[in-house]
């Protein structure tokens, strides 16, 4: 048997070595994703903290990281001063920012999740940039976020940590919407228009809107939802102790899951109103609104007579038992009533007297004062010279309506018999009217032109037997 080479052996020598090492090698674990912990003061050049700290920006470029934690910071004290209240957070929101401006567009491009890591709480709000950053839905999205914080502060959710949130769309909407109200960032003029022409949303379709059916809508369904939404939020701000009653309202709208109606009654007892008297009671509010600016705008006087119209109703039980809103003329059913429930019936009509007081005209403040003082009257059952007020006050409203028609019919005529020269309004149109008579724009195909041609047949005609003037 031949010897093997020295070669041969530090070949072996070495396929030893190595299958030796390969045996004493572990074998590597497979790879576990988790959750990473929270991080309560990330640093480092892809991060990026609000000025509060409670809202943590990751992804995306730089400015873009900056702009957005600036745009969340506003949409967060436009909420406190909306609210009247000092921030004390407790639950940070983390932004993660994906993708980039051109990218193929997701089904949605915010979700929102909740997160509890070792007891701790999340919110987290991915954003994608695919349409940039969309001002009004991600200041909504930051709406809907602060108002789940804001009922995590109180209690912790029972259910599922990654289920959907259930802040109800209007309310961030809303919140929204009263807040351009208050900055005069909105159209005003929408709101009379949805009034006077119908279109507003009913209060139990308002209510029964979700994000789905939210993002579903067209553009004009959507403003008619956002303006809806925004009546509601300031009525309820508008409620005597509205305020108060709005901020512990927010603490459980996050996390209520029974009727929206029951829940407003919980928190503002002075509506005390059924669900039918609750839509009633809005509507009212979305006219008072009126599209005007509650602070400067002031009412015509055709406009304070139809407003306090409105007003002058008492709240009248049936024989059923049913409250029934009926005008001012019915206060002698509320004799055989016990003081509470004439309180009661009356406060209806003294609660829109004082909101049409801020905008009401001029002349009329005196009148809404006799008005409050009759109906304190009737509360108190001191009847003796209601009549006689209430035919006073009519016949004053009466003069008061007949004055203002003249004058304005004076002031036209005035303007009519003393004007010297056009007012130059119509001079645009009545130019771009000769241009399209004079240079006529003329369609090539077979039927125009054959009109055309009949046209000139008929005008022809009509010179030729036109009778001459001697």
């Amino acid at each position: 048997m031949p010897s093997k080479s020295p070669i041969i052996y530090c070949l072996l020598a070495l396929a030893c070595l190595c299958a030796s090492s390969v045996a004493e090698e572990p074998i590597p674990r497979a790879t576990q994703v988790t959750e990473p912990p929270p991080q309560s003061a990330p640093n480092g050049p892809e991060w990026v903290v609000s000025r509060t700290k409670q809202f943590r920006i990751s992804g995306g470029e730089s400015l873009v990281r900056a702009s957005v934690a600036m745009l969340a910071e506003e949409t967060k004290d436009d909420l406190l001063n909306l609210t009247a209240e000092k921030d004390a957070w407790k639950t940070p929101v983390i932004v993660r920012l994906y993708g980039k401006p051109g990218d193929p567009l997701p089904a949605r491009t915010v979700m929102m999740r909740l997160l509890i890591i070792e007891g701790v709480s999340e919110i987290h709000l991915d954003v994608h940039l695919s349409r940039g950053i969309e001002h009004e839905r991600f200041q909504r999205a930051i709406t809907t976020a602060l108002l789940y914080e804001r009922s995590l502060r109180t209690q912790q959710p029972a259910r599922d940590p990654d289920a959907r949130l259930l802040v109800p769309p209007w309310l961030a909407v809303g919140l929204r919407e009263t807040t351009a109200w208050h900055l005069d960032r909105c159209d005003r003029r929408l709101y009379e228009a949805l009034f006077k022409q119908g279109g507003m949303f009913k209060i139990d379709e308002l209510f029964a809107v979700n994000e789905n059916a939210l993002e579903e809508m067209d553009a004009a369904t959507r403003a008619a939802f956002r303006v809806s939404a925004g009546a509601m939020v300031m009525a309820l701000l508008e409620q005597p102790l509205g305020k108060d009653g709005f901020r512990s309202f927010l603490t459980q709208a996050a996390t209520y899951e029974g009727e929206m109606p029951g829940l407003l009654r919980q928190h503002f007892p002075e509506l005390n109103l059924s669900e039918t008297s609750l839509a009633k009671w809005w509507a009212l509010q979305f006219a008072n609104q009126g599209g005007l600016n509650l602070l400067t705008d002031i009412l015509t006087i055709s406009q304070t007579e139809s407003a306090l119209v409105e007003a002058l109703h008492l709240n009248v039980h049936t024989p059923e038992g049913i409250i029934q809103q009926q005008p001012l003329a019915h206060w002698p059913e509320l004799a055989a009533l016990n003081a509470p429930e004439r309180v009661a019936a009356v406060r209806i009509a003294q609660d829109a007297l004082v909101r049409l007081s801020y905008r009401c005209f001029p002349s009329y403040r005196s009148l809404l004062t006799d008005y409050q003082k009759v109906l304190n009257a009737i509360a108190n059952n001191k009847t003796k010279d209601v009549a006689k007020k209430l035919a006073s006050l009519e016949e004053t409203r009466a003069t008061m309506s007949t004055r203002a028609s003249r004058a304005r019919d004076y002031l036209d005529w005035f303007e009519i018999t003393r004007a010297r020269e056009t007012s130059g309004a119509f001079d645009d149109y009545l130019r771009l009217k000769d241009q399209l008579k004079s240079n006529p724009h003329r369609r090539k195909d077979d039927v125009s032109e054959y009109l055309d041609r009949m046209d000139r047949v008929f005008i022809d005609e009509e010179k030729t037997t036109r009778p001459q003037r001697p």
